[in-house]
Protein backbone atom coordinates (compact mmCIF):
# COMPACT_ATOMS: atom_id res chain seq x y z
CA UNK A 1 0.00 0.00 0.00
CA UNK A 2 1.10 3.55 -0.60
CA UNK A 3 1.40 5.85 2.41
CA UNK A 4 -1.32 8.03 0.88
CA UNK A 5 -3.70 5.04 0.88
CA UNK A 6 -2.94 4.29 4.52
CA UNK A 7 -3.41 7.98 5.41
CA UNK A 8 -6.84 7.95 3.79
CA UNK A 9 -7.96 4.93 5.86
CA UNK A 10 -6.95 6.54 9.16
CA UNK A 11 -7.60 10.20 8.28
CA UNK A 12 -3.89 10.86 8.90
CA UNK A 13 -1.45 13.54 7.79
CA UNK A 14 1.67 12.61 5.83
CA UNK A 15 5.02 14.32 6.32
CA UNK A 16 7.34 13.21 3.53
CA UNK A 17 6.83 11.01 0.48
CA UNK A 18 3.10 10.26 0.19
CA UNK A 19 3.74 7.89 -2.74
CA UNK A 20 6.09 5.69 -0.72
CA UNK A 21 5.22 2.00 -1.15
CA UNK A 22 4.82 0.06 2.11
CA UNK A 23 5.40 -3.71 1.90
CA UNK A 24 5.28 -4.69 5.59
CA UNK A 25 4.44 -3.67 9.16
CA UNK A 26 7.03 -4.51 11.84
CA UNK A 27 8.40 -3.46 15.21
CA UNK A 28 11.15 -0.86 15.23
CA UNK A 29 13.77 -3.53 16.00
CA UNK A 30 12.70 -5.85 13.16
CA UNK A 31 11.77 -3.32 10.47
CA UNK A 32 13.52 -3.42 7.09
CA UNK A 33 13.44 -1.13 4.07
CA UNK A 34 9.86 -0.92 2.81
CA UNK A 35 8.37 -1.46 6.29
CA UNK A 36 6.39 0.92 8.48
CA UNK A 37 6.68 0.99 12.28
CA UNK A 38 5.73 3.37 15.09
CA UNK A 39 7.22 5.42 17.92
CA UNK A 40 5.24 6.92 20.79
CA UNK A 41 7.70 9.40 22.30
CA UNK A 42 10.94 11.27 21.69
CA UNK A 43 12.91 8.83 23.89
CA UNK A 44 12.80 6.41 20.93
CA UNK A 45 14.04 9.01 18.42
CA UNK A 46 17.65 7.80 18.33
CA UNK A 47 16.44 4.22 17.84
CA UNK A 48 14.19 5.44 15.01
CA UNK A 49 17.11 7.21 13.31
CA UNK A 50 19.11 4.00 13.24
CA UNK A 51 16.14 1.85 12.16
CA UNK A 52 15.92 0.53 8.59
CA UNK A 53 12.17 1.27 8.46
CA UNK A 54 11.02 3.45 5.57
CA UNK A 55 8.19 5.17 7.45
CA UNK A 56 7.02 5.85 11.00
CA UNK A 57 3.62 6.24 12.59
CA UNK A 58 3.83 9.14 15.08
CA UNK A 59 1.57 11.33 17.19
CA UNK A 60 3.38 14.49 16.13
CA UNK A 61 6.15 15.27 13.67
CA UNK A 62 9.65 14.45 14.91
CA UNK A 63 12.28 16.94 13.76
CA UNK A 64 15.53 15.31 12.76
CA UNK A 65 13.85 12.10 11.62
CA UNK A 66 14.45 12.26 7.89
CA UNK A 67 11.93 9.61 6.92
CA UNK A 68 8.26 9.68 5.97
CA UNK A 69 6.00 10.15 8.97
CA UNK A 70 2.30 9.30 9.29
CA UNK A 71 0.76 11.56 11.95
CA UNK A 72 -2.21 10.08 13.86
CA UNK A 73 -3.89 10.40 17.27
CA UNK A 74 -2.88 6.91 18.45
CA UNK A 75 0.23 5.44 16.76
CA UNK A 76 -0.02 2.13 18.60
CA UNK A 77 -3.67 1.62 17.58
CA UNK A 78 -2.94 2.40 13.92
CA UNK A 79 0.05 0.03 14.05
CA UNK A 80 -2.25 -2.72 15.37
CA UNK A 81 -4.85 -2.03 12.67
CA UNK A 82 -2.17 -2.14 9.97
CA UNK A 83 -0.95 -5.50 11.25
CA UNK A 84 -4.52 -6.72 10.77
CA UNK A 85 -4.78 -5.25 7.27
CA UNK A 86 -1.42 -6.61 6.09
CA UNK A 87 -1.30 -10.02 7.72
CA UNK A 88 -4.61 -11.28 9.13
CA UNK A 89 -6.54 -13.32 6.62
CA UNK A 90 -10.26 -13.90 7.21
CA UNK A 91 -11.28 -17.39 8.26
CA UNK A 92 -12.58 -19.03 5.07
CA UNK A 93 -16.15 -20.23 4.92
CA UNK A 94 -16.12 -24.01 4.49
CA UNK A 95 -19.58 -25.04 5.65
CA UNK A 96 -20.23 -28.04 7.89
CA UNK A 97 -17.86 -30.96 7.44
CA UNK A 98 -19.42 -34.37 6.92
CA UNK A 99 -16.87 -35.61 9.46
CA UNK A 100 -18.36 -33.41 12.19
CA UNK A 101 -21.02 -34.83 14.52
CA UNK A 102 -23.80 -32.24 14.69
CA UNK A 103 -27.07 -33.03 16.42
CA UNK A 104 -30.19 -32.69 14.31
CA UNK A 105 -31.61 -30.66 17.19
CA UNK A 106 -28.82 -28.06 16.96
CA UNK A 107 -29.60 -24.69 15.35
CA UNK A 108 -26.80 -23.54 13.06
CA UNK A 109 -26.81 -20.00 11.60
CA UNK A 110 -25.77 -18.73 8.19
CA UNK A 111 -22.19 -19.08 6.87
CA UNK A 112 -21.09 -21.13 9.88
CA UNK A 113 -17.93 -23.22 9.40
CA UNK A 114 -17.64 -26.45 11.39
CA UNK A 115 -14.45 -28.39 10.79
CA UNK A 116 -14.01 -32.20 10.96
CA UNK A 117 -14.14 -34.00 14.30
CA UNK A 118 -16.26 -31.36 16.03
CA UNK A 119 -19.06 -32.65 18.31
CA UNK A 120 -22.15 -30.48 18.76
CA UNK A 121 -24.80 -31.76 21.17
CA UNK A 122 -28.57 -31.33 21.30
CA UNK A 123 -30.22 -27.92 21.56
CA UNK A 124 -27.02 -26.02 20.77
CA UNK A 125 -27.40 -22.77 18.85
CA UNK A 126 -24.57 -21.17 16.85
CA UNK A 127 -24.88 -17.70 15.29
CA UNK A 128 -23.97 -16.51 11.81
CA UNK A 129 -20.35 -16.51 10.54
CA UNK A 130 -18.95 -18.41 13.52
CA UNK A 131 -16.02 -20.78 12.96
CA UNK A 132 -15.51 -23.96 15.04
CA UNK A 133 -12.17 -25.70 14.52
CA UNK A 134 -11.45 -29.46 14.84
CA UNK A 135 -11.68 -31.53 18.01
CA UNK A 136 -14.00 -29.08 19.75
CA UNK A 137 -16.85 -30.27 22.00
CA UNK A 138 -19.96 -28.13 22.49
CA UNK A 139 -22.39 -29.42 25.12
CA UNK A 140 -26.17 -29.42 25.09
CA UNK A 141 -28.20 -26.24 25.56
CA UNK A 142 -25.17 -24.06 24.88
CA UNK A 143 -25.55 -20.93 22.77
CA UNK A 144 -22.75 -19.29 20.80
CA UNK A 145 -23.26 -15.94 19.11
CA UNK A 146 -22.28 -14.59 15.70
CA UNK A 147 -18.75 -13.99 14.34
CA UNK A 148 -17.07 -16.12 17.01
CA UNK A 149 -13.87 -18.14 16.57
CA UNK A 150 -13.50 -21.35 18.54
CA UNK A 151 -10.00 -22.75 17.96
CA UNK A 152 -9.08 -26.49 18.06
CA UNK A 153 -9.43 -28.65 21.15
CA UNK A 154 -11.79 -26.35 23.04
CA UNK A 155 -14.38 -27.85 25.38
CA UNK A 156 -17.58 -25.89 25.95
CA UNK A 157 -19.77 -27.77 28.40
CA UNK A 158 -23.55 -27.71 28.73
CA UNK A 159 -25.64 -24.59 29.45
CA UNK A 160 -22.95 -22.08 28.51
CA UNK A 161 -23.89 -18.75 26.92
CA UNK A 162 -21.32 -17.13 24.66
CA UNK A 163 -21.94 -13.74 23.07
CA UNK A 164 -20.92 -12.27 19.71
CA UNK A 165 -17.36 -11.82 18.39
CA UNK A 166 -15.88 -14.02 21.12
CA UNK A 167 -12.50 -15.70 20.50
CA UNK A 168 -11.54 -18.83 22.45
CA UNK A 169 -8.06 -20.28 21.96
CA UNK A 170 -6.95 -23.90 21.93
CA UNK A 171 -7.11 -26.13 24.96
CA UNK A 172 -9.55 -23.99 26.94
CA UNK A 173 -12.39 -25.50 28.96
CA UNK A 174 -15.55 -23.47 29.56
CA UNK A 175 -18.07 -24.77 32.07
CA UNK A 176 -16.05 -27.37 33.96
CA UNK A 177 -17.38 -28.20 37.43
CA UNK A 178 -16.62 -25.71 40.18
CA UNK A 179 -14.31 -27.00 42.92
CA UNK A 180 -16.89 -27.40 45.67
CA UNK A 181 -16.82 -29.99 48.47
CA UNK A 182 -18.05 -30.47 52.04
CA UNK A 183 -15.89 -32.50 54.42
CA UNK A 184 -18.23 -34.89 56.24
CA UNK A 185 -17.65 -38.21 57.98
CA UNK A 186 -14.02 -38.25 56.91
CA UNK A 187 -14.72 -37.70 53.23
CA UNK A 188 -14.95 -34.80 50.78
CA UNK A 189 -18.56 -34.81 49.62
CA UNK A 190 -19.06 -33.19 46.19
CA UNK A 191 -21.42 -30.21 45.92
CA UNK A 192 -23.26 -30.52 42.57
CA UNK A 193 -22.40 -27.67 40.21
CA UNK A 194 -25.65 -26.99 38.40
CA UNK A 195 -25.14 -23.37 37.28
CA UNK A 196 -23.77 -22.02 34.02
CA UNK A 197 -21.24 -19.68 32.45
CA UNK A 198 -21.99 -16.41 30.63
CA UNK A 199 -19.34 -14.93 28.34
CA UNK A 200 -20.44 -11.58 26.99
CA UNK A 201 -19.66 -9.92 23.63
CA UNK A 202 -16.10 -9.18 22.44
CA UNK A 203 -14.36 -11.32 25.06
CA UNK A 204 -11.12 -13.08 24.12
CA UNK A 205 -9.95 -16.08 26.13
CA UNK A 206 -6.42 -17.43 25.73
CA UNK A 207 -5.11 -20.97 25.51
CA UNK A 208 -5.52 -23.53 28.31
CA UNK A 209 -7.86 -21.37 30.40
CA UNK A 210 -10.46 -22.94 32.70
CA UNK A 211 -13.71 -21.16 33.48
CA UNK A 212 -15.77 -23.14 36.01
CA UNK A 213 -19.55 -23.22 35.97
CA UNK A 214 -21.39 -21.75 38.93
CA UNK A 215 -22.73 -23.86 41.76
CA UNK A 216 -26.02 -22.11 41.07
CA UNK A 217 -26.51 -19.00 38.95
CA UNK A 218 -23.69 -18.08 36.55
CA UNK A 219 -19.98 -17.42 36.35
CA UNK A 220 -19.74 -14.24 34.25
CA UNK A 221 -17.00 -12.70 32.09
CA UNK A 222 -18.06 -9.19 31.10
CA UNK A 223 -18.11 -7.55 27.69
CA UNK A 224 -14.72 -6.69 26.19
CA UNK A 225 -12.65 -8.44 28.86
CA UNK A 226 -9.45 -10.16 27.69
CA UNK A 227 -8.14 -13.26 29.46
CA UNK A 228 -4.56 -14.43 28.84
CA UNK A 229 -3.30 -18.05 28.71
CA UNK A 230 -3.31 -20.43 31.70
CA UNK A 231 -5.84 -18.57 33.83
CA UNK A 232 -8.19 -20.24 36.35
CA UNK A 233 -11.58 -18.61 36.92
CA UNK A 234 -13.56 -20.45 39.60
CA UNK A 235 -17.29 -20.97 40.16
CA UNK A 236 -19.56 -17.93 40.56
CA UNK A 237 -16.77 -15.46 39.79
CA UNK A 238 -17.98 -12.27 38.12
CA UNK A 239 -15.55 -10.19 36.05
CA UNK A 240 -16.72 -6.81 34.77
CA UNK A 241 -16.33 -5.16 31.39
CA UNK A 242 -13.03 -4.39 29.63
CA UNK A 243 -10.81 -5.92 32.30
CA UNK A 244 -7.44 -7.56 31.64
CA UNK A 245 -6.50 -10.87 33.27
CA UNK A 246 -2.87 -11.81 32.56
CA UNK A 247 -1.31 -15.29 32.43
CA UNK A 248 -1.42 -17.67 35.39
CA UNK A 249 -3.89 -15.63 37.43
CA UNK A 250 -6.08 -17.68 39.75
CA UNK A 251 -9.44 -16.32 40.92
CA UNK A 252 -11.21 -18.32 43.64
CA UNK A 253 -14.96 -18.80 43.96
CA UNK A 254 -17.55 -16.04 44.31
CA UNK A 255 -15.07 -13.20 43.82
CA UNK A 256 -16.18 -10.05 41.99
CA UNK A 257 -13.83 -8.08 39.74
CA UNK A 258 -15.04 -4.67 38.55
CA UNK A 259 -14.85 -2.97 35.16
CA UNK A 260 -11.50 -1.95 33.69
CA UNK A 261 -9.37 -3.84 36.23
CA UNK A 262 -5.91 -5.22 35.48
CA UNK A 263 -4.72 -8.41 37.18
CA UNK A 264 -1.06 -8.89 36.26
CA UNK A 265 0.69 -12.23 35.87
CA UNK A 266 0.36 -14.86 38.63
CA UNK A 267 -1.94 -12.77 40.81
CA UNK A 268 -3.89 -14.91 43.27
CA UNK A 269 -7.40 -13.85 44.31
CA UNK A 270 -8.92 -15.59 47.34
CA UNK A 271 -12.59 -16.48 47.56
CA UNK A 272 -15.29 -13.86 48.23
CA UNK A 273 -13.04 -10.94 47.25
CA UNK A 274 -14.58 -7.78 45.82
CA UNK A 275 -12.35 -5.53 43.71
CA UNK A 276 -13.60 -2.09 42.68
CA UNK A 277 -13.53 -0.97 39.05
CA UNK A 278 -10.28 0.53 37.76
CA UNK A 279 -8.05 -1.35 40.22
CA UNK A 280 -4.59 -2.60 39.21
CA UNK A 281 -2.92 -5.50 41.02
CA UNK A 282 0.73 -6.07 40.14
CA UNK A 283 2.36 -9.40 39.34
CA UNK A 284 2.62 -12.22 41.89
CA UNK A 285 0.41 -10.41 44.41
CA UNK A 286 -2.07 -12.15 46.70
CA UNK A 287 -5.50 -10.77 47.60
CA UNK A 288 -7.17 -12.03 50.78
CA UNK A 289 -10.96 -12.07 51.39
CA UNK A 290 -12.52 -8.62 51.69
CA UNK A 291 -12.99 -5.52 49.55
CA UNK A 292 -10.33 -3.56 47.66
CA UNK A 293 -11.15 0.04 46.84
CA UNK A 294 -9.88 1.50 43.57
CA UNK A 295 -6.09 1.78 43.49
CA UNK A 296 -2.81 0.08 42.64
CA UNK A 297 -1.78 -2.80 44.92
CA UNK A 298 1.21 -5.14 45.37
CA UNK A 299 2.50 -7.77 47.78
CA UNK A 300 1.26 -10.85 49.66
CA UNK A 301 -1.17 -9.94 51.10
CA UNK A 302 -1.64 -6.83 48.99
CA UNK A 303 -1.24 -3.29 50.23
CA UNK A 304 -0.90 0.04 48.35
CA UNK A 305 1.81 -0.11 45.71
CA UNK A 306 3.69 3.00 46.93
CA UNK A 307 3.95 1.53 50.42
CA UNK A 308 5.03 -1.78 48.92
CA UNK A 309 7.87 -0.03 47.07
CA UNK A 310 9.07 1.53 50.31
CA UNK A 311 8.82 -1.78 52.15
CA UNK A 312 10.72 -3.57 49.39
CA UNK A 313 13.46 -0.96 49.58
CA UNK A 314 13.80 -1.59 53.34
CA UNK A 315 13.70 -5.36 52.85
CA UNK A 316 16.71 -5.16 50.52
CA UNK A 317 18.67 -3.38 53.26
CA UNK A 318 17.88 -5.97 55.96
CA UNK A 319 21.26 -7.79 55.74
CA UNK A 320 23.07 -4.49 56.22
CA UNK A 321 20.75 -3.46 59.05
CA UNK A 322 21.16 -6.86 60.71
CA UNK A 323 24.94 -6.49 60.57
CA UNK A 324 24.74 -3.04 62.21
CA UNK A 325 22.43 -4.35 64.93
CA UNK A 326 24.90 -7.16 65.70
CA UNK A 327 27.73 -4.64 65.89
CA UNK A 328 25.72 -2.48 68.30
CA UNK A 329 24.83 -5.52 70.41
CA UNK A 330 28.52 -6.44 70.63
CA UNK A 331 29.45 -2.90 71.70
CA UNK A 332 26.72 -2.87 74.34
CA UNK A 333 27.89 -6.25 75.65
CA UNK A 334 31.48 -5.02 75.90
CA UNK A 335 30.34 -1.92 77.80
CA UNK A 336 28.28 -4.07 80.17
CA UNK A 337 31.24 -6.42 80.73
CA UNK A 338 33.50 -3.42 81.40
CA UNK A 339 31.07 -2.06 84.01
CA UNK A 340 31.03 -5.47 85.74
Amino acid sequence: MKISEIAKIFNAKVEGDSELEIRGVKSIEDAEEGDITYIVSSKYLEMAKSSKASAFIVKEKFEGLNKTQLIVDSPQLVFAKLLEIFYIKPHPYKGISDKALVSKKAQIGKNVTIYPFVYIDEDVSIGDNTVVYPFTFIGRQTSIGSDCIIYPNVTVREKVKIGNRVIIHSGTVIGSDGFGYIFYEGKHQKIPQVGGVVIEDDVEIGACVTVDRATTGNTVIGEGTKVDNLVQIAHNVKIGKNSIVVAQVGIAGSSKIGDGCILAGQVGISDHVEIESGTIITAKSGVMPGKLTKGVYSGIPVFPHRDWLKATSIFQKLPELYKKIKELEDKIKKLEDKDD
